[in-house]
């Protein structure tokens, strides 16, 4: 083959960036070359980065710096706003390329099966998230009534949920966040905010640094119960063995013994509590009840009969992230993950000709955004390995031109790299009027327009 090596990616998120930046550093970079085409369906990349990351948490968002070098290469094309299976199909993407990746990640909420947790006032996290990081496709308001609130889940998620709802407008207001968000937090009355996790602290999955900025804020009062302080046989190894988890573990136990200060706003976390059923009156949500557990020896809780009525007027469910059926490609519904060995997809137990995943829809919502780089690196590997041995299909129009008349005939309005740059500085001239980094455009349209679409 004297042709580069084309290659579609699905999802300009981490995932798939981290797995075009594998390519362009394979042997096969250098001969016969890589051509990428990454698709995206929002009007503008990074994926979970861009939607799914606080943001007040700028030191992650400067991963952004890092995937903007991969994005800049020559042998990259990003088309924003075009939507599997809708705008291109898979059948359309072996047209056109040797190889096909999905990296498309999860952004829908796991279920969470107890009663009451369909009530008004009951949210899944990711929808939340979504709303205050400006995503376009969710409503541009949100209902900040409740002055006692639960965050169920002892992830860096349920950690971000309960700072955003803990912290005033003001604090927020340098960052990006668009003016409906501004407004809708400062419109927020919550006064508590309890976080429950089923187990102890030496089980909770928050990040350490994480963990600690809760306490960064002048308006969050941070409060652990003592008796929440408690590990087995388990428990110990697993500090033992963990350095995070004992970082974790021992902020937590700083937290227990210190005497309780005047911020106004109470964050509180408690450990061997597992929720049982959200209390409904009149259709909406006016309490959680748990039940209290307690440790086995192995790490794990058995329940003690134990149950405790939690007086809020909204619940958080920070249980996991889902990831989307895609069309074509076969689905695990249990772990919302495509089946593959190694990043090729499987069918019937066989591999998918010239079809792979990576990120989140391989392997599950699980790990921070650095542990996607050996993801990508497996599933490229793979692909090339295939690529070398003559197990990829021939596309019937591999030249670089024939996607662009497909999209442009079927009138999709895409976005480019260009455009992208262009958004970006619109976004940034935005900030810089009101003495900010920047400010999120949220409306698709306005997005589309400002990339030059």
């Amino acid at each position: 083959m004297t042709r580069p090596v084309r290659v579609a990616i699905v999802g300009a998120g981490p995932a798939g960036i981290y797995a075009a930046d594998a390519l362009l550093k394979s042997e096969a970079a250098q001969d016969p070359g890589v051509s990428i085409d990454l698709f995206e369906r929002m009007p503008a990349p990074f994926g979970l980065i861009r939607y799914g990351v606080a943001p007040d948490h700028p030191r992650i968002k400067g991963i952004v710096k890092a995937l903007h070098q991969v994005l800049d290469k020559p042998q990259l094309r990003l088309f924003g706003n075009v939507d599997y299976p809708n705008d291109i199909g898979l059948d359309d993407l072996r047209s056109f390329y040797d190889a096909v990746i999905f990296s498309t990640g999860a952004d829908a909420d796991r279920a969470l099966d107890i009663p009451g947790i369909e009530l008004d006032g009951s949210y899944g996290a990711a929808d939340f998230v979504a709303w205050y990081d400006g995503h376009p496709e969710v409503p541009r308001t949100w209902p900040l009534e409740a002055e006692k609130v639960a965050v169920l889940g002892v992830g860096n998620v349920a950690l971000d949920v309960a700072r955003i709802l803990a912290k005033t407008a003001d604090e927020l207001l340098p960052t990006e966040i668009p003016a409906n968000v501004y407004d809708g937090i400062k419109a927020n009355k919550a006064l508590e905010v309890h976080v429950f996790g089923r187990r102890g602290p030496a089980q909770a999955k928050f990040s350490p640094m994480e963990l600690r900025e809760l306490d960064h804020s002048p308006n969050i009062e941070v409060i652990v119960n003592p008796e929440d302080i408690d590990y087995d046989d388990g428990s110990i190894a697993t500090r033992r063995e963990n350095k995070q988890a004992n970082m974790v573990a021992s902020t937590l136990e700083n937290w227990a013994i210190r005497d309780v200060g005047d911020r106004p706003h109470k964050l509180f976390l408690h450990f061997f509590e597992s929720p049982v059923e959200v209390i409904g009156e009149d259709g909406r949500v006016a309490g959680l009840r748990t039940e209290r557990t307690e440790l086995d020896g192995t790490g794990n809780v058995k329940g003690t009969g134990r149950f405790t009525d939690w007086d809020v007027q909204s619940v958080y469910r920070a249980v996991g992230y889902y990831s989307e059926e895609l069309p074509k490609l076969p689905f695990d519904v249990a772990s919302g993950t495509v089946p593959h060995a190694a990043g090729r997809v499987l069918t019937g137990g066989e591999p998918m000709e010239s079809v792979y995943v990576t990120g989140w829809i391989k392997r599950g919502p699980i790990g921070l955004i650095g542990h996607t780089k050996g993801d990508a690196n497996e599933t490229v590997a793979c692909l090339l390995e295939d690529h070398a041995a003559g197990r990829l299909a021939e596309p019937a129009q591999p030249g670089p031109d024939a996607v662009v008349d497909f999209l442009e005939q079927r009138g999709v309005r895409y976005t480019t790299r260009e455009g992208w740059h262009s958004l970006d500085a619109h976004e940034q001239a935005l900030g810089a009027e009101q003495g900010r980094e920047r400010i999120k455009v949220v409306d698709r349209a306005a997005m589309l327009d400002a990339s030059g679409a």
